[in-house]
């Protein structure tokens, strides 16, 4: 019961923030594809998941277990710290930290996840920048880079 509420919550919330994000105009184009498609298509993924948890809330009426919801709780914070570290450190550095700590938190092991984050920082940072022409902030390597 529980779950179809949330489920019926989080569905009407989507909704709304899609009305309120359909409105998103820039004033120049910075680019490509505007400011109003990365919320919308994250709005409909959200959505989507919250009309399947409505129609069918299979096994997650059962009772959640407690290392499940710590595990749960600290991805929020850690995808929190991303964001609020996100303008300070930059794109490639909060990308790989918050990349190696959910590595970690998933059970990865600590040189895997540390390599794998360096190259998730860097490669995305490249195909934004470069393919996609997206500018990111580079934070603290701002003084590295030249102008």
């Amino acid at each position: 019961m529980y779950v179809r509420l949330f489920a019926a919550t989080w569905l009407l919330l989507c909704a709304w923030l899609a009305v309120v994000a359909w409105g998103f105009q820039a004033p120049f184009a910075y680019d490509p594809v505007g400011p109003r498609a990365y919320p919308l298509l994250l709005l409909g993924l959200m959505g989507a998941g919250s009309l399947w948890l409505l129609v069918k809330p299979g096994r997650l009426d059962q009772q959640l277990h407690l290392p499940a919801a710590l595990r749960s709780l600290l991805c929020v914070l850690v995808l929190l710290a991303y964001a609020l570290l996100f303008e300070a450190l930059g794109f490639i550095l909060s990308t790989a930290l918050a990349t190696f700590v959910l590595g970690l938190l998933f059970t990865g092991r600590l040189l895997p996840c540390a390599i794998s984050a360096m190259l998730m920082g860097v490669l995305l940072y490249a195909l934004f920048d470069l393919v996609l022409d997206v500018p990111l902030p580079l934070g603290v390597l701002e003084a590295f880079v030249e102008s």
